[in-house]
Formats: structure tokens, C-alpha cells, sequence
């Protein structure tokens, strides 16, 4: 081992550095020598020098003993400290992206692994920045990652949404507070000439969904003048956007209460008060109830939550998505549009189609794919790491068999 390396090394056992040098960034406990270098000596986040079976380096990283991914590597070679002054380049190289797509202060700031910042989410809400630490590594950084957060961006506040289940896999505590700033005002969501009003603390994830912004443009092809179902609607960003591009009705649909009362003044404040509804329902429930009311819908939107969230659970989720499709177009006008999506990483896209092919073949009728449908470019995809591609989704013409 070279005599300059800072942090105490993280031995690989032969050939488990192929991986990582292919691109990918995770260390797996298996994966680690830890008659040279026991994991039991490392600190939940402490900073680490990952080196292969010989001891020649790989780059920097972090340690959790205490989790399946042992170690992700943050920095390849040794010339970079995990240190702030990376955390303030890593922000700007991501900051450099998102300007270049977006003319406004509003998406998602830094995607994790893609950005080279694994395990931390910030996304931005113009002056307000909604952060999320997943690992003990990024958890021990907090207040550099804080104040790099502050250098770039400046804003007026920074909230710590650190409340997800995830956490729990590197045994953190959930929670969610002010990092910076003082409490009061409101924080919004734009896209394009709407605004939505989220809750950076209360609500889903981060509080808005950007990953979406450039699958909800794909609605302005299709829903002029007609009647429009948002199911799984959250705050309405799909039934707002469909409102603002000619529909002359919509409907969304949420099992929370709070996202029901959210859609509806999302709506008013747009000046879409008289053409958007909200109802508080299942999604199946609801469903059910319209297709007993004979209710028909020009354009049907079904973006649930995971229905798939670890790999047990891959057969009752494909289940739960063909059952939600097949549903979604027994409301469908007979020559209708649906929108259907999953966020699930385990649900994989030609599953997603074959649940639209299945529902439709048991109801006599022929769908046509027309659009595929991704993750928006402010969560771009490491192609070494399959886990950062999650969102899918297509938008198909439901005709009569």
C-alpha cells in the first residue's frame, strides 16, 4: 500500500474489486478481508480507503459495519479527502446539470449515487432545499453537507427529511427538523407556469415528485376537452397539469386526507377550482365503485406508490399492478389513454407492459403502447448501478378488441 493513503484501508478479497472498478460503487460485507481488515474496527460512516487483495488502491469511501453494503466508495483514487471541499465540487458539477435543464430553481439538486454523492437526496424548491441522508456515512456529514448547501445555494431554508424506512437498514434514527434557517413560510413546487404548495416535512418523501415533471408534459398530446381520472393523485401535480392543458374535467384520487386538502387548494390557486376534484379513497375501492357507477374516463393516470419494495414481494406486486390497470380501463371510454406507471426498482418495465397486455386480454380489449415513459434528467441513471433506475411507466391507447 502506497504510504500517503489518510484513512485506514478496507481490504477486498480477491476479485471482489472487479465491480467496483467496472463502475458500480457498493461494497458488499461478503466482499470484504476481514482477517485484514475487520469491519468490527470501523465506525458506522467512518472514511475509508477501499484497496484491493494486493493493497493497491481504489479510492475513498465510507464504512458501515453494521449494514449489507459495508462501504460505498465516494471519490476514485486518493488525491480526494472526503472532506467539505469535495461535497461543495460534487454539488456544483450537479448544480452545472440542472441549470442546463431547467430554467427554473426547481428539481431534484443531487440523486445520490448518480452524483456521486451516495447516500444523500437534495431536492430544491427555489429558495428552500429539502435534504435526505439514507447512510451512517452521509448521516456523519450532515453539517458539511450543510454548510456546502449554503455556500453554493444560499437558501433561505435547508430541511433535513430524514423520516425514510431505509434509514433503518443502516440502523439511523428517523426524523425530520430545520437544518437551516428560520421556521415560517410557505414552500412550493413549479412546474412551468403551476404552483403547488408541498410540506417539506409532512409530506411524501421529499414532498413533490419531480421525477415525474417530464412524463406529466406527455399529457398536453392527449387530454384537451376531455374527462380525466388521477388516481393515486397525491397533490394533484398530474390532475393540475392535465387542468392547464384543456381538460375539461378531472377527478384525482388519495387515500390521504391531507393530499385530498392539498390537491383542492393546489387547484384553486391555479385557477383550476371548477374543472379539478379530489376525492379521498383507495385506489381499488374507488376504482370498483366507478365501474359499478358505469363512470367513463377519456384519459386514466395510475401512478401508485412501490407496490414492490423488496424482492419477496415481486409476485403479490405484479399482481397489484395488473389488478390496478385492468381496473383503470374497465373506466376507460372505448377509445381511451391510459398513463400507467411504477416506481418500483423490482417491478422490471417489460413486467409493467405485460400487466397492461394481461388486463386488457381479460376484458377483450387491445392496448397500444404509444410512449414509454422515465425518470425525469434530474435523476439521472448510473448505468453501473441498476437500483438508480426505477421509474417507469407508458402511456397506451385502449381500444376495443
Amino acid at each position: 500500500m502506497s504510504e500517503h493513503i489518510e484513512y485506514p484501508a478496507l481490504h477486498l478479497k480477491r476479485g471482489e474489486d472487479a465491480r467496483l472498478r467496472a463502475g458500480h460503487l457498493w461494497v458488499f460485507s461478503n466482499e470484504v478481508d476481514v482477517a485484514r481488515s475487520p469491519l468490527s474496527d470501523f465506525a458506522p460512516g467512518d472514511a475509508c480507503a477501499i484497496v484491493d487483495h494486493r493493497g493497491k488502491a481504489i479510492g475513498v469511501g465510507y464504512v458501515n459495519p453494521n449494514s449489507l453494503i459495508a462501504a460505498r466508495l465516494v471519490s476514485r483514487g486518493l488525491d480526494h479527502a472526503l472532506d467539505a471541499s469535495l461535497i461543495v465540487h460534487r454539488l456544483n458539477v450537479a448544480l452545472a446539470l440542472r441549470e442546463r435543464l431547467y430554467a427554473q430553481p426547481y428539481y431534484r439538486l443531487v440523486f445520490g449515487e448518480s452524483d456521486g454523492l451516495p447516500g444523500l437526496t437534495v431536492d430544491r424548491f427555489g429558495d428552500v432545499l429539502v435534504a435526505q441522508t439514507t447512510t451512517a456515512g452521509m448521516e456523519r456529514r450532515k453539517d458539511d453537507i450543510r454548510d456546502a448547501l449554503v455556500k453554493v445555494l444560499r437558501p433561505r431554508q435547508l430541511w433535513w427529511k430524514n423520516d425514510a424506512a431505509i434509514r433503518a437498514m443502516e440502523q439511523l434514527p428517523e426524523y425530520a427538523d430545520l437544518g437551516h434557517g428560520e421556521y415560517g413560510g410557505e414552500t412550493f413546487a413549479r412546474e412551468g407556469d403551476l404552483v403547488f404548495a408541498v410540506d417539506p416535512v409532512g409530506g411524501q418523501k421529499t414532498g413533490w415528485f419531480y421525477d415525474q415533471r417530464e412524463n406529466r408534459d406527455q399529457l398536453a398530446r392527449f387530454v384537451a376537452g376531455k374527462r380525466v381520472l388521477d388516481v393515486c393523485s397525491y397533490l394533484g401535480g398530474w390532475g393540475i397539469r392535465a387542468a392547464a392543458y384543456g381538460a375539461s374535467e378531472v377527478v384525482c384520487v388519495d387515500a390521504s386526507a391531507s393530499a385530498v386538502e392539498a390537491t383542492r387548494a393546489n387547484a384553486e390557486r391555479n385557477g383550476f377550482g371548477d374543472r379539478v376534484s379530489a376525492v379521498r379513497a383507495d385506489a381499488f375501492d374507488h376504482l370498483r365503485a366507478l365501474r359499478e357507477a358505469r363512470e367513463r374516463f377519456d384519459v386514466v393516470i395510475l401512478d401508485p406508490p412501490a407496490f414492490i419494495k423488496r424482492k419477496k414481494d415481486v409476485a403479490e406486486g405484479r399482481l397489484a399492478y395488473r389488478r390496478l390497470n385492468e381496473l383503470g380501463m374497465q373506466v376507460l371510454s372505448r377509445d381511451g389513454i391510459l398513463f400507467t406507471c411504477s416506481c418500483s426498482h423490482h417491478m422490471p418495465r417489460a413486467a409493467l407492459l405485460d400487466a397492461v397486455q394481461q388486463g386488457a386480454r381479460h376484458l377483450d380489449r387491445y392496448a397500444q403502447m404509444l410512449i414509454g415513459l422515465q425518470q425525469a434528467p434530474d435523476h439521472p441513471v448510473h448505468p453501473a448501478i441498476a437500483e438508480t433506475e426505477y421509474l417507469k411507466g407508458f402511456v397506451c391507447r385502449v381500444l376495443p378488441a
